[in-house]
């Protein structure tokens, strides 16, 4: 059933030749690249508070999407039915196994913690991010990357985690003094983590000699979301102890949040290639991903603060 509806989406995109294609591919790509900066410039130039939620969300989301991912190992729909025939471009960003969706995961935390922390006199917001995050997941499967459970999947994993962390923040309001205790079981976790990904078995299928899927390619994803959340636990322990960083929305803070978005769009774009010519495939995706988000949680605002050096952003 899942083949037969991602067939009839691959004959209705050859008959209208591709013409939404290149539009489904942006949707797709910005939520596994580009999305993350949405929450970035909310931490630093609007509500420091939100966008630490987004980013949490987002972090933790991926490293469950992960560990799922790599303990199922389910393979992708062309593999498992020739017939099925992806978009091209959508290959390029369609690593790791299938199930679930590491797109629609993506888009059901940022824009789910977004949907769900929006003015409630600007509601269309929510309805916008909410829409998103359906055109996200439909998109994996019209470009035939993805089947029918693996964006449901995604959705529900996202909002189970959109709803949890924001009960964990709301306990951790009530209980400042707990935080680091569940900053060091993050760390803790994401250790358990990489041994887990790094000793489990793996399928090693063969098709004309060659393995179907090999399992070193598929680790490194999990290496590099374990990485974002891993200095996700870090550096907001770093940020409260020493940078004491509170957004404030003015001209000059929304100009340095740009520039620190384009910044971040530079380490999303090359860190990887170069990390991973320095360190490996694996742990190259790893301080990749780790410096990203060190750099969004604790290093640019500590930089903004010292540029500004106005007293809105002190505590």
């Amino acid at each position: 059933m899942d083949i037969d509806y991602l067939l009839m989406l691959q004959r209705f995109r050859e008959r209208i030749n591709d013409a939404l294609t290149p539009f489904m591919e942006f949707v797709s790509i910005f939520a596994i690249s580009f999305l993350i900066l949405i929450p970035a410039f909310i931490y630093w130039c609007t509500d420091k508070r939100i966008g630490l939620y987004t980013l949490s969300s987002y972090a933790f989301g991926s490293v469950l999407t992960v560990v799922i991912k790599l303990s199922f190992c389910v393979y992708r729909p062309w593999i498992r039915d020739n017939r099925i025939i992806p978009s091209r471009n959508a290959i390029r960003s369609a690593t790791g196994y299938s199930f679930p969706s590491g797109h629609t995961t993506n888009a059901a935390t940022i824009y789910g913690c977004l949907a769900l922390k929006s003015p409630k006199k600007q509601r269309w917001i929510s309805f916008i991010c909410m829409f998103m995050i359906l055109l996200t997941a439909f998109s994996r499967n019209y470009l035939g990357v993805h089947n029918l459970q693996d964006v449901l999947m995604a959705m529900l994993l996202g909002g189970a985690v959109v709803f949890g962390i924001s009960k964990l923040f709301e306990y951790l309001s009530a209980y400042k003094e707990n935080e680091n205790i569940f900053l060091a079981g993050g760390i803790a976790l994401s250790i358990l983590a990489l041994i887990y990904i790094s000793i489990k078995p793996y399928p090693r299928d063969m098709l004309n000699g060659e393995l179907l899927v090999d399992p070193e390619v598929m680790m490194k994803d999990g290496f590099g979301c374990i990485g974002r959340f891993t200095a996700l636990c870090s550096s907001r322990y770093a940020e409260k102890k020493w940078v004491k960083y509170s957004s404030s929305l003015s001209l000059k803070t929304a100009v340095l949040g740009i520039i620190g978005s384009v910044i971040t769009m530079l380490i999303i774009t090359f860190g990887g290639s170069l990390m991973e010519g320095i360190f490996g495939m694996h742990w190259g995706a790893f301080i990749k991903n780790f410096t990203m988000m060190t750099f969004i949680i604790v290093i640019w605002p500590a930089i903004m603060k010292m540029i500004t050096k106005d007293k809105a952003f002190y505590k």
